[in-house]
């Protein structure tokens, strides 16, 4: 092969390599700016608000909830949380002192057992963000 050949594959490998790359940015870019699951924070148990801690509990033990809504099939049509299939998630009030309706603070959990959840996130913006909930 030639000097120029050899130039000229090495120019379209260059060319190659900067598409992918700027391929990966643009995606990774849009991951971010959709705040995929991949991004969830977390926060302990014990650094939410008592009325977070106190749904929790009511939660583990099943209830009874305060509100008709506690406890139903959560959509996550934000997909703000990983997806699963429908039903998989259930969200629950947290009060909000002073608020004259459910308020925007939210505990969502998912599994198959709402007793017993594989996780459960908080949110105090309804449903902007999310951090999953850890002892």
């Amino acid at each position: 092969m030639s000097f120029a050949g050899s130039h000229r594959h090495a120019s379209i490998a260059r060319k190659f390599g900067l598409a992918l790359l700027l391929g990966a940015a643009v995606l990774t870019t849009a991951v971010q700016a959709r705040g995929l699951p991949s991004e969830l924070g977390t926060v302990a148990l014990a650094r939410l608000p008592e009325q977070a801690q106190q749904t929790e509990r009511l939660i583990r033990s099943g209830g009874p909830f305060p509100y008709s809504k506690d406890g139903t099939v959560f959509g996550n049509r934000e997909r703000q949380l990983p997806r699963e299939k429908r039903g998989y998630y259930r969200e629950y009030t947290v009060k909000t002192p002073g608020s004259r309706d459910r308020g925007p603070r939210r505990i969502v959990c998912g599994g198959e057992k709402p007793a017993a959840p594989d996780a459960c996130y908080y949110t105090a913006d309804h449903y902007a963000s999310f951090k999953r909930i850890v002892n």
